[in-house]
């Protein structure tokens, strides 16, 4: 291969340039990204740089310019015909490559109909925080609709900015598909203990609006009405693969790949949250939306691409995340299913600060840990070596 184009200009796709370059390609790399922005940090988005804490010089992921590639910015790929490899962009113009690295990431899923209301945010690029940041006055009443880790961390900022919040989620208990429905209810005591309101188990019906089509309120299946003055969506992502759309690759949530990024087409991988690889553990293709695994994977699928579309041999790690909330680091390791057994394996939940693990069939399949930083990584030293459970 003489040029790789990698689609998608965010932590994946600088990953996948960085490995480009260490695993010793010294052809042509263009980078094509939708946003004006270079690469940039966006955990973040919803803690530090929400309250004011970070600039966005802050936010950089790069410090040189030594990877010579070329980036092509501010204009989305539209289209990729993997017939005569060419890319083509939103603005007109056309890359060919001799292969491709999907990088695209995923868009914050929205509260349908509300695209004209002013008032109601999702969070995913530095122009949502931007524009979020400028509503979160004290006093202000605040309505996360979703309780997972980025409307947790979203209302955590918000309350240290004496926000008045309420979050509401559908499911019985917070965070239950990530942690089980057991400990994602020990990790939401927190929201009590520092102020913030969390309604569980009952959905939304819609949000209203005044004249001036400002948001006003969120109304409950329930019944109740709850006064907002903003509103913070947080109801997950959707992959950004719309575009590949008769390109000949698989897709369904997400880019379907193997174990190693690998696509159905030789010379196309694919990372990051658009990205669905095979996962040994559940033995089914699976998106890993986490900063780790765009950190970490693109290294497995380059060599991947670099060999032609075989596997390279290396496992991905298990995947791993972490959040910072009212004070306290949330960390999580592995893939939890609703009948794994738990064990507490120090502190309790009581207090607020425990390890414990999940096991399947007898084999350690996940590890948890809220404010056991040293613990923990012990734990997950023991998670990677720990036999597949299938």
């Amino acid at each position: 291969m003489e040029h790789i184009a990698v689609i998608g200009a965010s932590l994946a796709g600088l990953s996948a340039v960085r490995a480009l370059r260490s695993q010793g390609f010294s052809g042509r790399i263009t980078v094509i990204g939708d946003e004006s922005r270079r690469p940039y940090d966006r955990p973040p988005l919803s803690k530090a740089f929400l309250a004011g804490a970070l600039s966005e010089q802050d936010l950089a992921l790069e410090d040189s310019d030594d990877l010579e590639a070329v980036w092509l910015l501010g204009s989305a790929a539209t289209a990729l015909d993997t017939a005569t490899n060419t890319v083509e962009l939103a603005d007109g113009r056309r890359v060919h490559a001799d292969g491709f690295v999907i990088a695209t990431g995923s868009r914050a899923r929205p509260w349908p109909g509300t695209e004209e209301m002013a008032g109601v945010h999702v969070i995913r690029t530095i122009d949502d925080a931007v524009a979020l940041r400028s509503e979160l006055r004290p006093g202000a009443r605040m309505v996360v609709i979703g309780a997972g880790f980025i409307g947790a961390e979203v209302a955590s900022t918000a309350r240290t900015l004496g926000v008045d919040v309420t979050i509401v989620e559908a499911a019985p208990t917070p965070l239950q598909v990530q942690l089980g429905s057991r400990l994602g209810a020990v990790v939401a005591q927190a929201h009590g203990v520092h102020g913030t309101t969390l309604l569980c188990g009952v959905g939304v019906a819609g949000l209203t609006c005044g004249s001036d089509h400002r948001v006003t309120g969120v109304d409950l299946h329930d019944g109740r009405h709850l006064p907002a003055d903003v509103v913070v969506v947080g109801i997950g992502g959707i992959p950004n693969v719309e575009w590949l759309q008769g390109s000949g690759i698989s897709l369904g949530n997400g880019v379907l790949c193997g174990a190693s990024g690998q696509t159905n087409i030789p010379n196309v991988v694919a990372v990051g949250d658009c990205a669905a690889w095979h996962d040994a553990s559940t033995g089914v293709a699976r998106r890993v939306e986490h900063w780790t695994g765009a950190l970490e994977r693109p290294a497995i699928a380059v060599a991947t691409l670099l060999s032609g579309g075989l596997e390279c041999g290396v496992a991905a790690k298990a995947p791993y995340f972490w959040s910072d909330q009212y004070g306290s680091r949330i960390q999580f390791a592995g893939s939890a299913l609703p009948d794994d057994e738990i064990t507490i394996e120090a502190g309790d939940c009581e207090s607020g600060s425990f390890l414990a693990t999940y096991r399947r069939e007898g084999r350690l399949v996940a590890v948890l840990g809220v404010d056991q930083p040293k613990l923990f990584t012990r734990w997950r030293r023991q998670l990677a070596t720990a036999p597949v459970a299938v």
